[in-house]
């Protein structure tokens, strides 16, 4: 079974969104720590069982982040469930999971679920307008949502989310802290080797997602910037 505590890197991609099979074959060949698929809005179940197909030809770990119980597709290694703790609609704490479990569960293995306490942190991105984030936290709010999610929650991941803009390095360094089982993910406005470098000196895993699709050959090389 795969041990997101030794993971430094991981890519995000989006179904929603388009990558050549070149590009494809390039980033689960990098050296990341795992290919993450998910999307906020447009995730349909045929394009999600199309990537997971081609990723699916390679040793990368393939991992999918589910964000509508509609496009839940098996064959993926691990399966991430986002539970967005300063939401303020509670079908994205815990309702849409009961749904979930309620249509699923019976065939889901307990081995393969990693449970994510994500923090969204841009108001302005479409994660944040999708689940009502309050976004308008400040670092002692973060901090106590990071006790929540390892302390009361028993959460493996917490995942500060900036999604499209590059957060705060002092909040990640103070978030990461206070936790210590938990382990810290981070993403959000990493483009180049530059910013990965920044983040990762205080995130356990960094997620490029966007850079992918804005400027591929810069995404490629955060690889290295943080594992090399």
């Amino acid at each position: 079974m795969y041990d997101i505590t030794e993971w430094k890197h991981v890519f995000k991609l989006d179904p929603n969104k388009d990558i050549t099979d070149d590009q494809l074959e390039q980033l689960c060949e990098s050296g990341t720590d795992a290919v993450l698929i998910g999307g906020s809005d447009h995730v349909t179940e045929d394009d999600v069982l199309r990537l997971m197909s081609k990723v699916r030809r390679f040793l990368v770990p393939c991992v999918l982040e589910v964000s509508t119980i509609d496009a839940i597709v098996p064959g993926f290694d691990l399966y991430f469930i986002p539970t967005v703790l300063n939401s303020r609609d509670t079908d994205w704490i815990a309702g849409l999971h009961k749904k979930a479990m309620k249509e699923y569960g019976e065939l889901m293995s307990p081995e393969e679920i990693v449970v994510e306490g994500y923090c969204i942190l841009n108001q302005d991105c479409k994660a944040a307008a999708l689940t009502n984030a309050d976004t308008e936290l400040d670092i002692e709010d973060i901090k106590a949502y990071a006790r929540v999610a390892e302390h009361l929650f028993r959460l493996p991941v917490f995942y500060l989310e900036y999604s499209g803009m590059l957060g705060d390095a002092e909040t990640v360094k103070e978030t990461k802290a206070v936790l210590q089982e938990t382990t810290l993910f981070y993403g959000g406005g990493i483009k180049d080797a530059k910013t990965a470098v920044k983040m990762a000196e205080h995130a356990d895993v960094i997620v490029v997602g966007n850079a992918i699709y804005e400027n591929f050959e810069e995404a490629l090389k955060t690889v290295q910037a943080v594992k090399g």
